[in-house]
């Protein structure tokens, strides 16, 4: 009897230490019911809906984890989200259909990207101020900052760039063409290179920073699955950088690269219309959001399988996980 009752307290103590050690928080943005849903980590539930702008799509943290600029679209501007009283408390300014930020080291300096007007604006977060507009290419999408915060690569959907502006400046001081409809970067750690996905042109580029030269590009085939459904959008590198996931679109499926190698090793089915994805803090969970079933598949990174899939808001699209 006795030993039961010990075998029974150390699995509780191994379930709370569990819960314990996965105490993150996933966000994710629904832009059809614009809202943004909370789900935790360690039991995988939804815990609360928060109303935002209409529209809500790229998501951002701030460096203390405290805020969530989220871009609403339709709101035309960013709003900033109290992850402890999970209210707008403030809104900054940007221009006309704010798709997606990055936030600098500096934890300052936000930069969107305004679809509609072809600018990449820079905003003071703590001043609620514009810095700077920078005019990129047409359908201005995907942002990217370098780790040392030296560069900031935007993407252009109808131009086919990546540009390249030094975030101090605003200068661009390269222009990259890439494959059809460039829609996110991703860099390495390093800052040696960064890779851009191209929607419509179905492929991933990578891009050395040294010289802004592309350094190769890789294609995807998914057996069964018709080329024009592959279409690759959102990425995560995991924490060693040896292996880049890749959302694959209406493929329905996350793509894993081996990054040494330059090959795709496998696809993993996910839900409906995959659009982007994140890293759980330790890299041993991966989530994505998928627009059309209106879900977050769980991918356990170990095993290569998805575990979960966990119904959230109407057409999902931005997630972040807080830790």
């Amino acid at each position: 009897m006795q030993g039961k009752m010990i075998r029974a307290a150390l699995a509780a103590m191994l379930l709370l230490a569990g819960a314990a050690a996965r105490a993150e928080t996933i966000l994710v943005s629904n832009e059809k019911d614009n809202t943004i849903t909370v789900v935790d980590g360690a039991t995988l539930r939804v815990i609360r809906t928060v109303p935002v702008g209409e529209r809500p799509r790229g998501i951002v943290l701030s460096r203390d984890n405290r805020f969530l600029y989220v871009c609403a679209g339709d709101s035309d501007r960013v709003e900033v989200l109290d992850l402890e009283t999970w209210r707008v408390v403030r809104h900054l300014p940007s221009g006309p259909d704010p798709e997606l930020a990055a936030l600098h080291p500096d934890g300052r300096r936000l930069f969107v990207a305004n679809e509609d007007d072809n600018m990449v604006t820079v905003v003071d977060v703590e001043r609620g101020v514009v810095l700077n507009e920078i005019p990129v290419g047409v359908e201005p999408e995907g942002m990217g900052i370098s780790p040392d915060g030296r560069w900031l690569v935007n993407t252009s959907e109808t131009t086919n760039m990546a540009h390249v502006i030094n975030t101090d400046s605003g200068e661009i001081v390269a222009n990259v063409l890439v494959d059809s409809r460039p829609r996110a970067v991703a860099w390495q750690p390093d800052g040696q290179r960064f890779w851009v996905s191209s929607e419509i042109g179905g492929t991933i580029t990578l891009i050395e920073a040294e010289g802004w030269r592309v350094a190769g590009r890789i294609e995807f085939a998914v057996p069964g699955v018709p080329a024009e459904a592959i279409q690759p959008v959102g990425m995560a590198l995991s924490r060693d950088a040896a292996r880049l996931f890749v959302a694959l679109g209406p493929a329905n499926r996350v793509a894993v690269v081996d990054v040494a190698a330059m090959r795709v090793d496998r696809y993993l089915l996910v839900g409906q219309r995959v659009w982007n994805l994140a890293l759980s803090p330790d890299g041993s969970r991966l989530y994505t959001t998928n627009g059309v079933s209106n879900d977050m598949s769980v991918i356990d990174v170990g095993a290569m399988r998805v575990v979960r899939s966990v119904p959230v808001g109407q057409l999902p699209w931005g997630v972040v996980v807080r830790p």
